[in-house]
């Protein structure tokens, strides 16, 4: 593997940026049996969310395709195998060899280790983390010239808050929404919703797990308004002003955190494996990320 399946910069915190399908790559092992094109996986990913990510000192950015391992699945549905595993799509021309998938879960395991050091030690230094989670997704399903989902049930920018204790970080979602929307001008804010289109994937899930209420992992989902879906052709302009909103939540975000944690947490999380699912309503639909 010439490239590594992740990189992760920083570590000092105490937020930290993900971007965990923004990888294009797959082993080249792989293409004798990949059955979708590299435009159509790219459709599925998210691209641009490492440029996202990378805005902050502190980031994890995946390298390799979700269409080779998806970190945003429990680690027995993070391969593909059949259509159902991927929105009915067929991954693969003929079945995946045992060996290819054990060695695509080799990758999986290397991740999920590493971050659960990375946090840990963040968490020791501030006593909290905070993670933006992201990701994009697709509205216009029909095709370039078809018209965009219904906004109503397609914020530009959902919020998943999964199994977050929102009671908890109520404080920091709305430090982020409310400085998110002051980044624009009057009468042009960004349409911000919780759980409309997702709740989250399995990151977050394990992330508040492992971590209990020292964890605050924010799914943000970017509605692709800020390019064309099906060219992967960018409003430079857009994506700019969307990062500069990004950017700006951070410093009151960290502070309403510092604020919550100059009182006891009441911990009550424990620990759990990331072999297998989740118990909780799936609503990860195709072109989540």
């Amino acid at each position: 593997m010439s490239k590594p399946f992740f990189d992760v910069a920083g570590g000092e915190g105490p937020l930290v940026a993900t971007a965990i399908h923004e990888g294009h790559l797959i082993r080249p092992v792989l293409n004798a049996y990949i059955g979708l094109s590299a435009k159509q996986r790219l459709r599925e990913e998210d691209p641009h969310t490492g440029r996202l990510a990378a805005l902050f000192p502190d980031h994890i950015i995946a390298n390799y395709s979700r269409f080779e391992t998806d970190l945003n699945r429990a680690r027995n549905k993070a391969v593909y195998l059949k259509p159902e595993d991927a929105w009915g799509l067929h991954v693969w021309r003929e079945s995946l060899p045992r060996d290819e998938v054990d060695e695509s879960l080799k990758n999986y395991d290397l991740f999920y280790s590493a971050v659960e050091k990375y946090f840990a030690d963040i968490i020791n230094r501030h006593g909290f983390l905070i993670i933006y989670d992201l990701h994009t997704y697709n509205h216009r399903r029909g095709g370039p010239q078809s018209k965009p989902a219904d906004a109503d049930k397609n914020p530009e920018i959902n919020i998943g808050l999964g199994n977050m204790n929102v009671e908890q970080w109520r404080p920091v979602l709305n430090a982020f929404t409310s400085n998110f929307k002051r980044a624009f001008a009057a009468g042009e804010e960004p349409d911000i919703r919780e759980n409309v289109k997702f709740e989250g994937g399995h990151f977050m899930h394990w992330v508040h797990d492992r971590f209990g209420s020292n964890a605050c992992a924010i799914s943000i989902e970017f509605k692709k308004t800020f390019m064309d879906e099906w060219t992967n052709e960018v409003d430079q302009a857009h994506l700019e002003q969307l990062g500069k909103a990004l950017k700006s939540t951070e410093a009151e975000v960290v502070e309403r955190a510092r604020l919550l944690f100059s009182k006891p947490i009441n911990n009550d999380r424990t620990s759990k494996r990331t072999d297998t699912a989740y118990n909780t309503k799936d609503k990860e639909r195709r072109g989540s990320s």
